[in-house]
């Protein structure tokens, strides 16, 4: 896996914005470092395209938010909790 994509960068290849509430709620999340990410934190790999939360109370909350626009992602976006 490598990447280290930003909510920006994860719009534009998922070809959708995301919601305002998404957006404001994973701001300060974002973990640059891939290993050992800490609960409360995520990072996006772009290959494959791929959000891995530091917990799962993190990984349910950002996909509770992004299942409404799911259905228009261009590229499909796993989530998952733990490396």
């Amino acid at each position: 896996m490598f990447g280290n994509l930003t909510i920006e960068e994860m719009q534009q290849k998922a070809g959708v914005d995301f919601p305002p509430d998404v957006i404001e709620f994973m701001r300060d999340k974002h973990q640059a470092e891939a290993e050992n990410i800490a609960p409360g934190k995520w990072h996006c790999f772009d290959m494959p395209f791929r959000l891995v939360c530091g917990d799962i109370g993190t990984a349910y909350e950002i996909h509770g938010r992004l299942l409404p626009i799911s259905n228009a992602f261009k590229t499909p976006l796993q989530i998952s909790a733990g490396q």
